[in-house]
């Protein structure tokens, strides 16, 4: 099962998003996690690697499972896992453009229609107006249409 961790930086009510070329969808920067890495490395050294800047005190905000299906939703063709991280704040300028894509600062309610997958919006929604920590399972078919979406949030120090 690939790991993937991404990384949203929210700075004077904008984040700072990638659009990738294939689809023109925006997404988080990240990536693959490396043999014996963890999390928390992964999202700062990935964040960094795609813009050029550092995150300031990334905190872990989801954990979820991608199910890749047939139409249908019956048969898996692929799963991963992923880990979103938060920062509020970067040390140093970010790139214009990178081999991933173009690095735009959109208002943070820009999330609400700017195209990406439909996961991800669940996911970076839920990021930057949230407490606590959600998880979560998306199902969706090869074309990356959200079939469904299994979401649980905790909250700390709810005492439960």
């Amino acid at each position: 099962m690939q790991r993937i961790v991404n990384l949203l930086v929210v700075k004077d009510n904008h984040v700072l998003l990638l659009k990738k070329p294939r689809r023109g969808w925006y997404v988080a920067p990240g990536g693959k996690m490396d043999p014996g890495e963890s999390i928390y490395e992964t999202a700062v050294r990935e964040f960094t690697e795609e813009t050029g800047a550092k995150p300031v005190k990334p905190q872990l905000k989801g954990i979820y499972t991608m199910v890749i299906t047939d139409e249908s939703g019956e048969s898996v063709k692929d799963e991963w896992m992923l880990h979103t991280f938060t920062a509020f704040d970067l040390d140093g300028t970010p790139f214009e453009t990178t081999i991933e894509g173009v690095l735009e600062w959109h208002p943070v309610e820009s999330l609400q229609t700017l195209p990406m997958a439909e996961g991800d919006r669940t996911n970076l929604l839920f990021a930057v107006s949230e407490l606590g920590i959600q998880y979560g399972t998306f199902f969706y078919t090869e074309e990356f249409k959200l079939l469904r979406e299994v979401i649980q949030k905790s909250v700390e120090g709810d005492g439960q």
